[in-house]
């Protein structure tokens, strides 16, 4: 039987009066990468931060398994630039970690040569990357990433969630992933959420592209998408 590793219960948010998240419910399983959606101001990382225990909701709550290993990585992080600290420094800050799985995580997220080049000095991708690794160096069985291709060019985009894809299938850990990047990770996901505030649609990525509330959001990225996902399909079924 698949464990869950998070459960969000009736989850509501107010803030200043608004709703920010109405009753929100779903499941995030051992093995599962659920892409998250919605448009701006929809309450996305607002969820992320309730689950992780950051915020508390006004309602609901969040059961998080007995061995869950949690690795995050924020939608915005701006290093200090009058703190100088290197990328290694930054990878080992507030944690004990074997040096070399630390250089085996390098590796992997592709950062080996950064290791002593000073944080603020990063690019965008670069940064994004670190990030990530020093997601990684917790050993999750979850992975959250609020946005991790947020200001990356196309080329950045791509490399970025396909060592994200790499990691997920080589590891074997949860990811709930929230992304606008629709065509470019959507026909990855085991599971799609959709939300406004509240879950509008979540299912496989087969059957939301069906659903009328998430063709109502996504209108103008649909034609992107449908030709995206169909030659996806279309070819898993050819090889």
């Amino acid at each position: 039987m698949t464990q869950t590793l998070i459960s969000a219960n009736n989850i509501t948010l107010n803030h200043h009066g608004k709703s920010v998240l109405d009753n929100v419910s779903f499941e995030l399983k051992q093995g599962e990468f659920i892409t998250l959606i919605g448009p701006n101001g929809a309450g996305k990382s607002s969820l992320i931060k309730v689950l992780l225990g950051l915020i508390k909701p006004n309602h609901g709550g969040v059961n998080r398994a007995k061995n869950i290993r949690l690795g995050y990585t924020p939608q915005a992080f701006s290093p200090n630039p009058f703190i100088p600290i290197s990328v290694f420094d930054f990878l080992n800050l507030n944690q004990k970690v074997d040096q070399d799985f630390v250089h085996e995580t390098a590796v992997l997220t592709g950062i080996e040569s950064l290791l002593n080049t000073p944080l603020k000095s990063l690019s965008g991708g670069e940064l994004q990357r670190v990030l990530l690794s020093r997601a990684l160096l917790k050993k999750p069985n979850v992975l959250i990433l609020d946005e991790p291709a947020q200001n990356l060019d196309v080329n950045g985009q791509m490399h970025l969630y396909k060592l994200i894809q790499d990691i997920h299938q080589q590891q074997g850990c949860a990811v709930l992933m929230v992304s606008h990047d629709l065509h470019r990770v959507m026909k990855e996901s085991t599971q799609v959420l959709c939300l406004y505030r509240h879950i509008c649609c979540i299912g496989q990525p087969e059957s939301i592209l069906k659903d009328s509330q998430f063709n109502d959001l996504f209108a103008d990225q649909m034609d992107d998408l449908m030709a995206t996902y169909e030659h996806h399909h279309n070819h898993c079924h050819e090889d």
